[in-house]
């Protein structure tokens, strides 16, 4: 008998999460794989163009003492979706047909033929703005070389394994929230933090733009997720 050679096991492909930068979700905070941590604002918007002179003028002087009085680096993000009519349409098809009074049955119908008629001539877009506020816990200059030089070598595992690490590095991280959040009230910006459900759901429609219109992400508690190392 021929000796037979063991088949070669084929490589198994890499998972999704293995390339994406992000280790974990949790208490309404990023936990990158490097160790850095990050938190998400949503930012109202403000229509510059109809600010008089004057109003410009202040709007762009705060913004400069905003940019000035950071000492780490801020992302900004503009996402540009295309806008999900459908939902409200159904509403509105809805109301139609519960409606007692003719005329405003039929007010009704017109009006959904309009927003049909507007739609059919162009894609209708919506804007989010999104302010990224990171931490570093090794620009920490309080610690030594030697703990930093660790967070390099092994950073997720001590952000996993060392909960009152993570713990410190959230407050830390909180405190610039705060800054960052005082800096955009004054350039008269509404912001508010992504908890953990809209920060996933964020992920999820960015890396599944076509699912993310037809298929909706259930709450977080409901879902179990199998991990792998």
């Amino acid at each position: 008998m021929k000796d037979e050679k063991p088949k070669s096991k084929k490589p198994k492909s890499p998972t999704t999460q293995h390339h994406l930068l992000i280790s974990e979700v949790k208490q309404d905070t990023i936990v990158m794989k490097d160790g850095t941590l990050r938190a998400v604002l949503m930012v109202s918007s403000i229509n510059f163009a109809l600010k008089n002179e004057d109003e410009q003028n202040a709007i762009i002087s705060s913004y400069i003492s905003f940019l000035n009085s950071l000492d780490h680096p801020l992302q900004i993000v503009v996402q540009s979706r295309k806008l999900q009519i459908k939902p409200y349409m159904d509403r509105l098809l809805e109301q139609e047909k519960q409606q007692t009074n003719e005329l405003l049955r039929t007010q009704i119908a017109d009006y959904r033929s309009f927003v049909t008629e507007l739609v059919s001539l162009g894609e209708i877009m919506s804007k989010q703005f999104y302010v990224v506020v990171p931490y570093d816990p090794r620009s920490n200059k309080n610690k030594g070389f030697f703990a930093r030089l660790g967070e390099v070598v092994n950073p997720v595992s001590a952000v996993k394994i060392k909960g009152e690490k993570f713990t410190k590095r959230k407050y830390d991280l909180e405190m610039r929230v705060r800054q960052i959040e005082g800096g955009l009230a004054s350039m008269g910006l509404t912001s508010v933090r992504l908890d953990t459900q809209s920060l996933i759901e964020l992920f999820f429609s960015t890396y599944n733009t076509d699912i993310a219109l037809t298929q909706e992400l259930g709450n977080m508690k409901d879902l179990r997720v199998e991990r792998t190392n």
